[in-house]
């Protein structure tokens, strides 16, 4: 089969009959919480056009309203054969409700994972009517990220997004089918261990009810194959990825420079041989371990050239405009000489990860902050973030996860025990179910158990940059106290000999005349001054021996943020190959 990964919303789990519902859809306003109460899930009195999967506060919803509603309603209209069909949603944000010819089939909590419903119980031939119902809030309880908690943006803060804001879509299958396979690569022992999961899987029988069929191909030639039963899910599944026509007989590796990919079939079949579901996935062969002070990928040391990047676009905020919008980010960034990017307060579109899979760019995954510390908030964070981490758990280019970052949602941290519990918790709970990546528990300063030492630092000068790192033992032990507010870590934890990263610095901006328009320290005025004090900070950075990477701030303006090295509309604002000579100084 012929696939074009990158235009399927969920590029990793793929089926053969699939119908995208992005488009025109019709949409109202619920500011008066009436729509219950008079039944809108039967249809809407009342209704405008709204393009999804764009938010009524961008201008490519054909909306463009920036005020705050907390109810908000879809509909549109289905026409289904006999078949089973599953909805998917790739992001409602942030509490959905959804019916089917007037029956409610489900909801989700949760602005930033997917999820999907099962139409088979309340499908007909012909035309069916969906709705869908929407509640968001400026909560700071709910995982939020850099959406507004007040009314208008302020700061780094941005405009808020409300509603279905990743792609709706069906697909055919049935109630029993995959759910999800886990695949986790050994690479030193060359194999890729599956962990299958089914979804509506019948359960209380002592016979195998399900065989499992997994073919692995590299590049069109054929690798493994298993066959087996299916009785317990997630029984691990080992298959060789040994290409036999390379002169090694060896695994492919999957780097930057080299991004390889496999390509892995399943067939689920029930215990007479029927075919029950039928999934196309692939993934890549690539290891990250930590020793002696240095991130180690495919056992070599890495140097990460990092960008900051929110994901933002001036026409429709945090979805992407298109499938080529996402790929001119993943190309400017590697233009610009960086092996990889910090997505920043985001869970980003499936299409844009399947992009750094195949184009070889490594991605820090970084949920959402919350803004106060409280039981909800609690809930509201682990909940959301363990589904994050499954949901991204297969893609080869992920290889940090960032539960928090800078403080935010975990006040007190520096000294108080609740918030550095959880800090802790969230942790043990990331490990648990993957091991092989590194948890960065609070990127920036303060730090309980981490697996790496980040710090955020946005000295300007590289002369004082280099004399405030010259003492190791320094910076981590307290002694130094940092923009004469905080510490590398919480009280009671101490350096373990963790890798060091710059993991935010630079945010240089130039002059401009709008009082809201800001980015860190004073603002350069033109493109000279700009590349200098670029160049020597991160000469400062690179020259520290100690320091195993970086990440700049930041790859694009955002709204009054105005310290990207591009502009909103994806142009270079300074010269891409000065900034790459730079980049490529310190390779390793």
């Amino acid at each position: 089969m012929t696939l074009n990964r990158q235009m399927h919303p969920r590029p990793q789990f793929i089926r053969k009959d699939w119908q995208l519902l992005d488009g025109e859809w019709d949409f109202a306003f619920d500011d008066n919480q009436i729509g219950l109460k008079e039944k809108w899930f039967n249809g809407l009195p009342e209704s405008i056009k709204i393009n999804v999967p764009f938010t009524y506060e961008t201008k490519l919803s054909g909306i463009e309203r920036y005020e705050q509603h907390k109810v908000v309603w879809y509909q549109r209209e289905l026409i289904l054969d006999d078949s089973d069909y599953v909805l998917n949603f790739e992001g409602v944000d942030y509490h959905a409700e959804v019916w089917l010819n007037g029956v409610q089939i489900g909801t989700h909590t949760g602005g930033y994972t997917r999820f999907s419903l099962d139409l088979e119980n309340f499908a007909v031939s012909g035309s069916n009517q969906l709705v869908v119902r929407v509640q968001d809030s400026l909560a700071n309880e709910q995982p939020r990220g850099k959406q507004t908690w007040k009314e208008g943006r302020f700061g780094c803060w941005y405009i808020g997004n409300t509603g279905i804001w990743k792609s709706v879509w069906l697909e055919k299958a049935q109630s029993q089918r995959l759910a999800a396979v886990k695949m986790t690569p050994d690479l030193d022992d060359n194999c890729i261990i599956l962990e299958p999961i089914l979804q509506n899987q019948l359960v209380g029988t002592t016979q195998p009810a399900y065989f499992l069929e997994a073919t692995v191909e590299f590049d069109g030639e054929f690798v493994s194959y298993y066959k087996g039963s299916f009785v317990h899910e997630m029984t691990p599944i080992k298959m060789d990825t040994r290409v036999r026509s390379d002169s090694n007989w060896g695994t492919k590796k999957w780097l930057p420079q080299l991004p390889d990919l496999y390509d892995i079939r399943f067939v689920l079949y029930d215990e007479k041989g029927n075919q029950l579901d039928e999934v196309f996935s692939y993934f890549g062969m690539r290891k990250i371990s930590i020793e002696n002070g240095h991130v180690l990928l495919n056992n070599e040391k890495l140097y990460q050239r990092l960008i900051l990047d929110q994901g933002y676009w001036a026409e429709s905020g945090l979805t992407p405009p298109s499938v080529e919008a996402l790929k001119v980010d993943v190309q400017r960034i590697k233009d610009l000489g960086y092996n990889g990017v910090r997505k920043h307060q985001k869970i980003e579109d499936e299409r844009y990860m399947y992009l750094c899979d195949k184009l070889g760019l490594l991605v820090w995954a970084e949920m959402p902050s919350t803004y106060v510390f409280n039981d909800l908030a609690i809930e509201n964070l682990t909940q959301e973030w363990m589904q994050v981490v499954k949901q991204h758990y297969n893609h080869p280019c992920v290889i940090t996860w960032v539960p928090f970052n800078e403080s935010w949602g975990i006040n007190g941290i520096v000294n108080l025990v609740k918030p550095q519990q959880l800090t802790e918790g969230i942790y043990h709970l990331t490990k648990a179910f993957d091991s092989n990546r590194p948890v960065v528990t609070n990127d920036g300063w303060e730090h309980t158990i981490s697996d790496i030492l980040t710090l955020h630092d946005y000295e300007e000068f590289g002369k004082l940059f280099t004399e405030r790192y010259a003492d190791r033992d320094k910076v981590t032990s307290g002694e130094i106290m940092f923009n004469n507010d905080w510490f590398a870590f919480a009280e009671g934890y101490e350096y373990q000999g963790q890798p060091i990263i710059i993991s935010e610095f630079g945010g240089i901006a130039f002059s401009t005349d709008e009082k809201e328009n800001w980015g860190y320290g004073n603002q350069v005025k033109n493109n000279e001054e700009f590349m200098k004090r670029f160049d020597l900070i991160h000469e400062a950075i690179q020259k520290t021996s100690y320091i195993s990477g970086y990440c700049y701030t930041q790859l694009t303006d955002v709204e009054q943020e105005v310290n990207g090295l591009l502009n909103p509309d994806r142009e270079f604002k300074v010269p891409a190959e000065e900034v790459r000579k730079i980049n490529e100084r310190r390779m390793k």
